[in-house]
């Protein structure tokens, strides 16, 4: 296994959680991520990347949504990559919680400071890439991407930048239109300068008003909880709507009433994704 070395494995719903360790060349660090193998007789799994939010690690999700009794049902492999780069002790990377670690954004940041923050490049490129090379029993050319919050940003803006390398989206409370919120205006700032047409690069609700229909063969799927206290002034969930309903672009977005931003909402409707994401899949 080159240059991959795995750190701890557990059995789960009959498949292994199994997390790894990498130097990753484009991050300039190592890195971690977690892949659950579900349990199957299938020689190869199509697979579904999760992308999480702000402060998390790739194991968040692993320990927290139950994703994998769904994931071994339908014989869909999870990975989970982690959300910034770690350990290069740039200064202020971890002065708050909304910037720097924990907090990549899943763009390519052009400040020299931040020249390391590349998740955009490390999801997209390289790590596809190093599970082709080393896992036999992962199909990489079958793929769809979700994610939550941060993440749920950097799903939906992969998905429209590269909707010819996934099956299909789905978000969990995504930030939807970054530009026009704090947590993003913040990191882009930050990340990208003060040309606010790089901005718009990373930012799902301007993409999809640029965005050609015919892409999407399979509907966004997003649900959105709505005691969820980011709804209004961060999420911005309803710009993202307009923009795909003008554009013609098929979007399911469910309101879920009572649920806020947490890992309880994500672990209610977890399997309803990864059966959306498991009929895409594998038509």
């Amino acid at each position: 296994m080159e240059d991959i070395k795995m750190i701890s494995s557990a059995k789960m719903f009959g498949g292994y959680n199994k997390r790894y360790k990498h130097f990753s060349p484009t991050l300039g660090c190592s890195m971690t991520f977690t892949v659950y193998f579900p349990s199957s007789t299938t020689t190869k799994f199509p697979v579904l990347y999760w992308l999480s939010g702000l402060t998390c690690t790739d194991e968040n999700f692993i320990i927290k949504s139950g994703a994998q009794r769904a994931a071994s049902k339908e014989g869909v492999a999870l990975v989970a990559p982690d959300t910034s780069p770690r350990g290069l002790n740039v200064e202020g990377e971890a002065d708050s919680w909304d910037f720097g670690v924990g907090a990549g954004f899943y763009l390519n940041a052009t400040q020299e400071k931040w020249k390391n923050w590349r998740m955009y490049d490390y999801v997209v490129k390289e790590l596809p890439n190093l599970l082709s090379k080393n896992f036999e029993q992962l199909d990489t050319s079958a793929a769809s991407i979700c994610g939550h919050s941060m993440g749920g940003h950097g799903a939906l803006t992969i998905f429209f930048k590269n909707s010819d390398k996934y099956k299909s989206v789905s978000a969990f409370s995504p930030i939807s239109n970054p530009v026009n919120c704090g947590w993003g205006q913040k990191a882009f700032e930050n990340y990208l300068g003060s040309n606010k047409a790089d901005w718009e690069e990373y930012d799902a609700t301007i993409l999809a008003k640029k965005a050609t229909a015919s892409s999407f063969v399979t509907p966004i799927l997003i649900d959105q909880g709505l005691d969820d206290s980011f709804l209004h002034n961060q999420l911005l969930t309803s710009n993202l709507e307009d923009a795909c309903k003008n554009a013609n672009i098929p979007i399911e977005i469910r309101m879920q009433p009572g649920y806020d931003h947490s890992y309880f909402f994500i672990s209610t409707f977890i399997e309803d994704h990864i059966a959306y994401h498991a009929r895409a899949l594998k038509c």
